[in-house]
């Protein structure tokens, strides 16, 4: 967002540094930097699952594999910006799931139309994710407790409306627009995330809000003192990504082809690791959307490649917390690098 990012790349190397260790350092720097290294890290992942397994790189299971990211992918635009703007939004997956039983309430006791519930879910977990801004900027309650205190509201409720039923059962349409594939590999649901990461990416870069993001993940006090509305626009950033939420629950019913209080633990995890992952920073500032997308497909990969092999789900999990840790990890690096990158 500013120059310092990139003017400390060029800078030249303190008294008592070598030119060869400093050059190595900016060399380090730039494949950590940015969505270059996750990029070569899938890349990688790819190639040792195709020798791995003979049915990865399969037609078939790449449009598995397309279909299984979509909900996380949808999760992650709302968690980019969040984590840009120096924030934690841990109440992603319970949103979800409120968002899913709304729907489902609404559709087959309330008797609203499947076009209004789906509406009405979306408009609740928005004002979720206004409650998280609100509790944030008004209260000035930390993020990590405003939204684990949201997590289990929207939880429980979850539970509430049905008693800790599922639903079960929705229009043939409303299922078919995730699983029919139109061109012969593109679904209805499969579009809208593409479409999604179109927009976002144009958003954070090109647009002013865009970059004031970076400004306020940066110093939220320099933010404020160039004339950003800081509170206005945290407010903002979590009503999207509960609104994102919201729209990742829908999607998640017309999959399932119905709504269940359970759906979407852990999701919130996988969303801060799929961001983390693609190169931003806990701590603010840094992030991309193009990041994102990487960071998305690789914990996606990562998850198909150990089903075709077989692997349980509990080492799967004890897997994916090792790929955060060391996402954490190369997070410090960054952090220390003197090439490091704003956006």
């Amino acid at each position: 967002m500013s120059n310092a990012g990139q003017s400390d790349a060029f800078a030249k190397p303190r008294p008592g540094t070598s030119t060869s260790s400093a050059s190595s350092t900016w060399a380090w720097s730039s494949l950590l930097g940015g969505s270059r290294g996750p990029a070569i890290g899938l890349f990688l992942l790819c190639v040792v699952l195709s020798f791995a397994t003979p049915y990865f790189l399969t037609f078939r299971n790449l449009l598995n594999v397309l279909d299984q990211v979509t909900i996380l992918g949808i999760l992650a635009v709302g968690g980019t910006a969040v984590i840009v703007i120096g924030g934690i939004d841990l109440s992603v997956g319970a949103v979800l799931a409120l968002a899913m039983m709304v729907l489902g309430w609404l559709s087959h006791d309330a008797g609203l139309s499947l076009g209004l519930s789906a509406v009405a879910a979306v408009l609740v977990a928005a004002l979720c994710g206004l409650a998280n801004g609100l509790s944030i900027t008004l209260t000035r309650l930390p993020p990590f407790i405003a939204t684990l205190a949201m997590m289990s509201i929207a939880r429980g409720v979850a539970n509430v409306i049905t008693d800790g039923k599922q639903i079960v059962g929705y229009p043939s349409w409303f299922f078919n627009l995730s699983s029919h594939r139109y061109l012969g590999f593109l679904s209805v649901t499969g579009a809208f995330l593409v479409l999604l990461y179109i927009a976002a990416w144009a958003f954070m870069r090109y647009r002013v809000e865009g970059r004031a993001l970076y400004a306020l993940g940066g110093s939220a006090e320099v933010a404020r003192l160039s004339g950003i509305r800081v509170k206005l626009l945290t407010v903002g950033v979590y009503v999207v990504a509960g609104t994102l939420a919201g729209v990742a629950g829908v999607v998640l019913a017309m999959r399932l082809d119905s709504s269940q209080p359970s759906a979407g633990n852990g999701y919130e995890l996988d969303t801060i690791a799929a961001i983390v992952i693609g190169g931003a920073s806990l701590r603010g500032g840094v992030g991309q959307v193009g990041g994102t997308i990487v960071g998305v497909l690789i914990i996606g990969v990562l998850r198909n490649g150990l089903n075709l092999l077989g692997v349980s789900p509990f080492v799967q999990q004890v897997v994916i917390g090792f790929v955060i840790a060391l996402a954490v990890m190369f997070d410090a690096l960054r952090q220390k690098s003197p090439g490091r990158q704003t956006h």
